[in-house]
């Protein structure tokens, strides 16, 4: 069994003590946790099953047994549990929905998971029933002045079912000042629901290319069936009744019916003097849900701090997964879940063990498993809005999601493109350990935004959700790369994400060692952390920036 084990080091500032030697971090202790938390068991923890709480115990009684205190909600005494309550409302297909296309006169039924995806649908209506609805191209779907592009042109689009492509208009080389490959929030799918439903829109049909959404069919197919949301005043004010994705051929077929190819359609949307245009089509559609009002949880440890005690260094991951639903090829019902994010999990239980056993630190050090990120990050989300410590006096979130188990590499990343002082502070601590920055190598699949840390930033916190490196010691970027196309193809958001005796997990303990080492730095200085100046979380952080002196 491999340990890892440093030399003496001190930490950057003066003012932070020198530590006699780094924390271990048991690479077979984290393949157990792996193993644990993702094992048929668990029915791969979707948020309000019995999978859920089984996971919930399991990480309450780690937090506990490796000595933090409970730091969720707090009862009438002002004695805190382990747990933060998250309200949602769910809302479940009865049954697969009644989708009727008319195409240039002729009437096709659409397979739900076949050629059409539709999401069990959150604007508060248990049955949304549409007749008749007028399919409308809106190129990408994007609202975006300072950038000076819009796609709607003041097109009333009200009653109306849009068709958009995912991503940004210069994915491909449009004529937007979006970040080329990098994808913006203006690329995600779900700016493209809030955008359709702030217009009055009956309906979105998202059009799918792998490339561009960055994930396969089978990912939007198996998320769909049931959906949660935070639970909201007016929840039709936030989506529209019939959101969705279609094949690609079925894009063709519409573009084509309506008098254009798909690469012409493509073409159009991709220019600055793009207007909507009306497709030969019209839309029928009946979905039933089972509407509910439930509670995810998040759980929550802390380690309190000795001097400054009211400043927080928290690390993250999220601790849910897609549950169980329609069996594959081989009959396996169980999303699993491994990878994605148990590997996290194990990360921040050995990370709340080293803290532990290391003693208080000056800062407070928060511990948090976020529930219901595979829903929208909403278990996040929440904590944002509804903080148990306060967002002025956190210091930095440090996030991990689907860690790598390929072994160790000389670098490390993450998620996005984003200039902070933290990604500073990470990149300093690295070089410490041999460890070099390499900026995301997939920023087109937008991974900022689909990771917990997002909620933070949007509220101002400094926070990265961490990637594991792409320099293997094994095999180099080359055989990184193909282990990622393989991953995404074949096992992100499938059954297949499970546990393997053949994964190498000294990466994330090589990994573990590092973060503790940028935790440990932040919770023992004085340093605060900020976006860079261009940065658009820059202002909201600056104003509360005098509770910090």
């Amino acid at each position: 069994m491999t340990r890892f084990l440093a030399a003496s080091s001190l930490l950057a500032l003066a003012s932070t003590p020198a530590l006699a030697h780094d924390p271990e971090f048991d690479p077979e202790r984290i393949s157990t946790h792996v193993r644990t938390l993702s094992a048929d068991a668990f029915e791969g923890r979707a948020p309000n099953t019995v999978g859920e709480q089984m996971t919930v115990s399991y990480l309450s009684g780690a937090f506990a047994a490796v000595g933090l205190q409970p730091g969720g909600d707090p009862d009438e005494t002002g004695q805190r549990s382990w747990t933060q309550a998250v309200p949602l409302m769910r809302s479940t297909m009865v049954d697969a929905p009644l989708v009727e296309l008319t195409v240039g006169g002729e009437a096709m039924m659409l397979t739900q998971g076949e050629q059409v995806a539709v999401r069990a649908p959150m604007n508060g209506m248990a049955q949304v029933q549409i007749n008749d609805a007028p399919l409308v191209f809106v190129g990408y779907g994007v609202t975006a002045p300072e950038r000076g592009w819009d796609d709607f042109k003041d097109v009333d689009v009200t009653g109306k079912i849009i068709v958009l492509f995912v991503n940004d208009p210069d994915f491909e080389g449009g004529e937007g000042d979006f970040g080329g490959k990098e994808m913006t929030y203006y690329g995600r799918w779900t700016y493209k629901y809030e955008e359709a439903a702030k217009r009055g829109a009956a309906g979105v049909m998202v059009i799918h290319e792998t490339e561009p959404a960055s994930y396969g069919w089978a990912t939007v197919r198996n998320s769909n069936n049931t959906t949660f949301d935070i639970v909201r005043a007016d929840p039709a004010a936030a989506h529209t009744g019939f959101e969705s994705w279609i094949q690609r051929d079925l894009a063709a077929t519409l573009f084509e019916a309506s008098g254009m190819t798909f690469e012409e359609a493509k073409a159009a949307a991709q220019r600055k003097d793009f207007r909507p245009m009306e497709l030969a089509a019209s839309l029928d559609a009946t979905v039933l849900t089972d509407l509910e009002q439930v509670d995810a949880k998040n759980v929550v440890g802390i380690l309190p701090g000795t001097e400054r005690p009211n400043e927080y260094v928290i690390y993250t991951a999220h601790h849910d997964h897609l549950g169980v639903g329609e069996p594959d090829e081989d009959g396996d019902t169980i999303f699993n879940g491994a990878m994605d994010n148990a590997t996290g999990l194990a990360h921040v239980i050995e990370q709340a063990r080293a803290f532990a056993e290391a003693g208080p630190q000056q800062r407070s050090v928060v511990f948090l498993a976020v529930g219901a990120e595979e829903r929208g990050l909403l278990g996040s989300k929440y904590y944002a809005a509804n903080p148990l410590y306060s967002l002025e006096s956190t210091v930095a979130v440090l996030n991990t999601d689907s860690l790598g188990v390929f072994g160790t590499a000389s670098d490390f990343s993450i998620s996005g493109t984003a200039r902070l002082d933290l990604l500073d502070i990470m990149i300093e601590e690295g070089a410490k350990l041999g460890k070099s920055f390499a900026p995301d190598p997939r920023p087109e699949a937008g991974g900022f935004f689909r990771s917990d840390h997002f909620p933070f930033a949007q509220v101002g916190v400094p926070a990265v959700s961490f990637r594991s490196g792409q320099q293997l010691s094994e095999g180099g970027a080359e055989r990184a790369a193909a282990i990622a196309r393989e991953y995404v193809s074949e096992h992100y958001h499938q059954q297949s994400d499970e546990w393997a005796a053949d994964w190498n997990f000294e990466g994330i303990a090589d990994n573990a060692l590092f973060l503790h080492r940028v935790g440990e730095r932040l919770a023992n200085s004085v340093e605060w952390p900020n976006w860079a100046t261009s940065a658009e979380f820059r202002t909201i952080r600056d104003q509360s920036a005098d509770t910090r002196k």
